[in-house]
């Protein structure tokens, strides 16, 4: 039986609630990766502006310096790898979301619900 008792496709519960946004899981190995995916395409993009930055206003006095053009070959590497990264962060994301909630990983919410509800029986500690 499901916590709404309503039989949905496959066997499972589906949702009839109109709430908005995303289910926010906690405790869950897919779910930290899709925090982490999260995080990367954020910091991939801080750094791609903060390179950016860093190399602005180089080139001035160094005009004819064979490392220039060098340096601006290693300055495009860089943002095209960072780019590559985010993008692929970006398109991990929500499938690494949607495996917890296929794989069922706790909703932060209905667990700490389901924690209080005391449950007589002989497992351990009681």
């Amino acid at each position: 039986m499901e916590i709404n008792s309503l039989q949905g496709e496959g066997g499972y519960a589906t949702s009839t609630g109109g709430g908005a946004g995303r289910l926010k899981h906690k405790g869950g190995p897919w779910t930290e990766a899709a925090g982490t995916a999260d995080d990367l395409q954020t910091t991939t993009s801080t750094c791609r502006v903060e390179l950016r930055s860093a190399h602005e206003g180089i080139g001035g006095g160094l005009e004819g310096l064979a490392s220039l053009g060098s340096l601006k070959t290693v300055l495009n590497s860089w943002e095209e790898r960072l780019k590559a990264v985010r993008e692929e962060c970006s398109s991990l994301e929500p499938k690494l979301r949607q495996v917890a909630v296929d794989f069922r990983e706790v909703d932060a919410e209905v667990g700490d619900k389901t924690k209080a509800v005391k449950v007589p029986g002989a497992r351990m500690g009681q």
